[in-house]
């Protein structure tokens, strides 16, 4: 019997020594990946890492409040005092109260919002210690009109102590092409 197990084990030890069945090495960290010169340098950062959910989450909570139209729990994703610029080049910059309350006289002229989220992504830049979470979405409006409009949105939204502090959007208005 002992014949048999050494028999059965020189396979194995020989097997295992000639590298067949372990696992391939990881892929190579793009830290130690040779630099490649770009041709501009970031004015504001190029070295983030990835973000907190806890942001997201605040994010997330303040797109589904707009959703819903309900702007009690909208405000509560709001920093004291907050800046929104809206794709049009309008900067929106103030209270929380004075915020929620241009928010609000606009979604009022709304019957009913639709979102779909595309993608979302969390950093936080290293070397200024901010945090950032950026949406791609489309919005569908309907206004009490009647009229329907549908825009892709990218925002990205500045965190700081778990609130929204700075907003930027931009879109992409969706016009059919005639053919």
């Amino acid at each position: 019997m002992k014949k048999v197990l050494i028999l059965l084990f020189i396979p194995v030890y020989l097997w295992s020594c000639s590298g067949a069945g372990t696992t391939m090495p990881a892929a190579k960290d793009s830290s130690v990946a040779p630099k490649v010169t770009l041709p501009y340098t970031a004015s504001y950062s190029s070295t983030f890492v990835p973000g907190k959910d806890s942001d997201v989450l605040t994010v997330l909570n303040s797109y589904k409040d707009w959703e819903t139209g309900d702007m009690a729990a909208l405000k509560t994703t709001l920093a004291d005092s907050t800046e929104y610029i809206f794709p049009s080049g309008y900067d929106l910059k103030g209270s929380c109260d004075s915020v929620i309350k241009v928010f609000t006289k606009y979604r009022d002229s709304l019957s009913g919002v639709k979102l779909n989220l595309v993608a979302w992504t969390s950093n936080h830049s290293v070397d200024k210690g901010d945090d950032w979470v950026n949406v791609w979405y489309t919005e569908t409006d309907t206004y009490k009109t009647g009229k329907v409009d549908s825009t892709n949105y990218e925002d990205d939204n500045m965190i700081k102590n778990g609130k929204i502090v700075w907003a930027s959007s931009h879109q992409q208005k969706m016009k059919p092409i005639k053919m």
